[in-house]
């Protein structure tokens, strides 16, 4: 089977949702329906418990609106797709960067033609995604390089592969060592993915950056967490994990 799309639907109507998901079965043979919500509050748990590619929702709800809904997550790392009976929110819902706009009663040709070229963006992020990890994977060769971190009164000389992860501390970069060293120096964490980025690294949530050849697990509860060699739990970025379960599939190979 090839790359599937992961979708939720959400509509208060139980006919609409009903409907939608029978389309799609019947026209869109790469899509997997994995979820359905009724609400903007049920919405809101299902997106953050399975990770969507993309979300099929409805603009008015018995609890609020779609907007409503796409308001209470700091980033959207998920496909839109709006279906609604109400023309006047196609503006507002292009605000929201929507990839398209369904009005019902749905078009199923104009369903598919939307789904179909949803999923080729999703593909070709997709993609990028698994080749940016495969380039990773090829640069755990060459970790038997060395890198300074100078702290105030210290110059560490450290071996890559010595190096379980680093952490981010506003301005500041803490670097975990295999030897239970903490070293903190006054750099970012943005400027050391840029350096240890084709060396086996990998930015797998905002404040933190792990060795690859360090994870010890990946367990999937709460969105996430990885389980480093030294016990460290890092959570991991509800747009990183498809990325992560990739690239364990990659290390098993």
């Amino acid at each position: 089977m090839g790359f599937m799309i992961r979708v939720v639907i959400i509509d208060d109507e139980d006919h609409i949702r009903n409907s939608l998901v029978k389309l799609l079965a019947k026209h869109c043979k790469d899509v997997d329906v994995i979820g359905t919500a009724f609400s903007v509050a049920s919405g809101i748990n299902v997106i953050n418990e399975l990770h969507p590619d993309l979300v099929l929702l409805d603009i008015q709800m018995n609890d609020g609106t779609g907007f409503d809904l796409l308001n209470s997550f700091t980033s959207i790392d998920f496909k839109i797709i709006f279906v609604t009976a109400y023309d006047q929110y196609a503006l507002q819902a292009f605000r929201f960067s929507a990839i398209d706009y369904l009005l019902k009663p749905v078009n199923p040709e104009q369903l598919v033609d939307t789904i179909n070229r949803t999923g080729q963006m999703i593909r070709e992020h997709y993609n990028l995604q698994m080749n940016t990890l495969r380039q990773n994977l090829k640069a755990i060769t060459k970790q038997d390089k060395k890198i300074i971190f100078k702290t105030t009164d210290q110059i560490h000389l450290l071996d890559l592969k010595n190096i379980v992860s680093l952490q981010s501390d506003s301005c500041y970069t803490t670097a975990h060592t295999i030897e239970g060293e903490h070293i903190m120096v006054a750099k970012t964490l943005k400027e050391y993915e840029e350096i240890l980025s084709d060396c086996g690294f990998y930015r797998v949530h905002k404040s933190h950056l792990i060795n690859l050849v360090h994870i010890k697990r990946f367990e999937k509860q709460d969105g996430g967490v990885i389980v480093l060699t030294n016990d460290l739990r890092i959570p991991v970025a509800s747009r990183k994990r498809e990325e992560m379960l990739g690239l364990l599939d990659k290390l098993a190979e």
